[in-house]
């Protein structure tokens, strides 16, 4: 039987910017052609204007350019067969498609069947199902195309083998979280190619938009659910596998990528996910301020990594009660990692706010205000920053922070990118210990002395909350597996701490939805993915 090689461009596409993403379809197609022998390339889901377009897909005008690049790459690739995703008028209805083209014409098109409405996804909003399958013969070969969320339901698959299909095709722009990749190689689409006896190619989007960032990790199974074939995550790659003799088999010059360890991959996701969101913006470069804790640290490496050092400008803010050695470090790191930094004393701003607020605040006590206004001040003082160089602030507030409202809105919250948004305080260590196995960017001390807002005299995290290895299995219980505090307590936690950490959730609510966009990583994030309202009376 002849053998038909089959490519996974596995691309990062620029939401929106559809003639750009056109142009990268074809010259795909031409690289995949010239240099691997490709008959068929496999692109993700909804390539042509990129994923997920949301509230554009109600603009006639964004439909009819979508529908004009479609029209392009057939004008333009006449001697390989494309899969492309991309959304179709049908009817009066907004359908999630993927076209096969081949010889300059759409000689099939398939609707996807599944529409996921839950987590980040609300496609029932925009889309209208197909109820179809769709295997259409390419040099002989019996082809299913599905997309997506398809694959996780057998019912796509198996209409498809119903209907003769030899080989499924399966688009896909499936975001990341951690262990994302072996749950869909292991759970999902290994076990729907064993139990149909039918090899499935599965091509995944990579990139970030928004809060959402894709890994890619492209890869094919055989008939036995065997992986033959995976490509890298978070990298744009191009590879191919071959379908002879009624089965997927690897290229011989095709390595197989391996899936990485939780801290390697959710490293890549924040550092992917923060490049795109800046550069995909337009901004020439950022700012953040630098504390000298951990939390600030990791950030400026992911920023760094991100986007080089020449683009990142870190600014220290010291008051009274920063200590000497958070000075010390935080110079040292900035210097580690080759930054521009300066120093900004900012005693005598919060002398002057003390001052001219003293007769409104007279007979009130110290408190928490006079500790917020020094964040506040730092927020300030990045704006301006920010306002005057065209550089986006960065913050630096992790997930245990931000769920129990332990930040300061218009503060240490003030910014355009929260970079380690999603993730736990817990894992922040893990991951600055990660990077510092690529290079010690981050002294040893930051990462082992007990953490601190350093907003009031000796003050230290755990003096307000919980010890953090207890703090976060009690938010991710609440938060990411909707457990009951009676449920939490039924797992050995104390009930008085229980009941005071969902307490500090419930109420910080109203902070949260003013925070800024950062990275996804776990399976609830706050922002899109968990929507809960400000006022209610549940509790």
């Amino acid at each position: 039987m002849k053998t038909l090689p089959i490519g996974l461009a596995q691309f990062n596409f620029h939401l929106g910017d559809i003639d750009s993403n056109v142009q990268r379809i074809i010259s795909a197609c031409e690289q995949a052609r010239d240099m691997l022998g490709c008959r068929i390339v496999v692109f993700p889901e909804l390539a042509v204007t990129g994923y997920p377009p949301e509230d554009l897909l109600f603009r006639q005008d964004f439909l009819k350019k979508a529908e004009s690049g479609v029209a392009a790459i057939a004008n333009a690739v006449h001697d390989v067969c494309v899969v492309v995703g991309h959304p179709c008028r049908d009817g009066g209805f907004v359908r999630n498609s993927a076209s096969v083209i081949d010889g300059g014409e759409i000689i099939a098109r398939y609707h996807k069947r599944e529409l996921p409405n839950y987590s980040v996804f609300d496609e029932k909003r925009y889309f209208k199902p197909g109820d179809a399958p769709c295997v259409v013969l390419i040099d002989g070969v019996a082809a299913a195309i599905t997309v997506c969320e398809d694959i996780w339901h057998p019912g796509p698959a198996e209409d498809s083998i119903a209907a003769g299909a030899q080989i499924i095709l399966n688009l896909n722009a499936s975001p990341f979280y951690v262990d994302k990749g072996a749950e869909r190689e292991n759970a999902v689409v290994t076990e729907r190619a064993k139990s149909g006896r039918v090899p499935i190619v599965y091509v995944n989007l990579v990139g970030g938009q928004d809060e959402l960032v894709f890994d890619g990790g492209s890869f094919s199974v055989n008939r036995s659910g065997e992986v033959v074939q995976r490509s890298p995550i978070f990298a744009e790659h191009l590879a191919s596998v071959a379908y002879c003799n009624g089965d997927l088999k690897s290229v011989a010059s095709e390595n197989t990528a391996e899936l990485p360890e939780a801290e390697e991959s959710v490293y890549q996701a924040l550092v992917t996910g923060t490049r795109d969101y800046v550069l995909k913006n337009g901004f020439q470069g950022v700012v953040l301020g630098l504390s000298g804790g951990i939390d600030s640290a990791l950030t400026m490496a992911i920023a760094v990594d991100a986007l080089g050092p020449e683009r990142v400008k870190a600014i220290l803010m010291p008051s009274r009660y920063t200590r000497e050695i958070s000075v010390h470090d935080a110079r040292q790191e900035a210097m580690s990692l080759g930054v521009e930094h300066h120093t900004i004393e900012i005693e005598s701003l919060v002398h002057a706010y003390d001052r001219e607020l003293a007769t409104l605040f007279e007979g009130y006590g110290p408190d928490a205000t006079e500790e917020n206004l020094q964040a506040r001040i730092r927020g300030n003082l990045l704006m301006a920053i920010s306002n005057k160089t065209g550089r986006l602030v960065l913050t630096t507030g992790n997930k245990s922070e931000m769920a129990v409202g332990y930040a300061t809105l218009y503060g240490d919250m003030a910014g355009g990118f929260a970079v380690i948004k999603d993730v736990p305080k817990t894992f922040v260590y893990r991951l600055a210990r990660y990077r510092n196995e690529i290079s010690a960017v981050i002294p040893e001390r930051v990462i082992t002395r007990a953490p601190s807002a350093e907003l009031a005299p000796d003050q230290k995290d755990e003096d307000s909350l919980p010890p953090y290895d207890e703090l976060d299995p009690i938010l991710e219980a609440y938060i990411e597996k909707d457990q009951s505090p009676a449920q939490i307590v039924s797992a050995g936690y104390d009930a008085v701490v229980v009941e005071r950490v969902i307490g500090l959730v419930n109420r910080n609510e109203y902070k949260r939805r003013q925070a800024p966009p950062g990275v996804k990583i776990t399976q609830r994030a706050f922002g899109r993915d968990r929507r809960y309202p400000i006022t209610s009376g549940f509790r």
